[in-house]
């Protein structure tokens, strides 16, 4: 979750810096957004590898909901 929060405090930064003509709070929330953003994405990709490899290994019912949920976490 706290990925979340700090994707949206750059993008709000970003916001805040492109209304008031802010260059450098402008790039630095653009910075925090994307990087919480990939962090997520990261997250998610791994969280779905680890239940494949569960299911690879016969925990069916563990593997496929680690999958979910790591979709879940990469789509947002």
């Amino acid at each position: 979750m706290s990925n979340r929060i700090d994707e949206l405090k750059g993008k709000v930064k970003k916001g805040l810096g492109n209304l008031t003509g802010n260059k450098r709070l402008e790039a630095e929330g653009e910075v925090q957004s994307d990087d919480a953003r990939a962090k997520r994405k990261t997250k998610g990709a791994l969280r779905e590898a680890g239940g494949a490899v569960k299911e690879g290994f016969g925990q069916e019912a563990e593997g496929t909901a680690e999958k979910l949920r790591g979709k879940a976490e990469r789509t947002g």
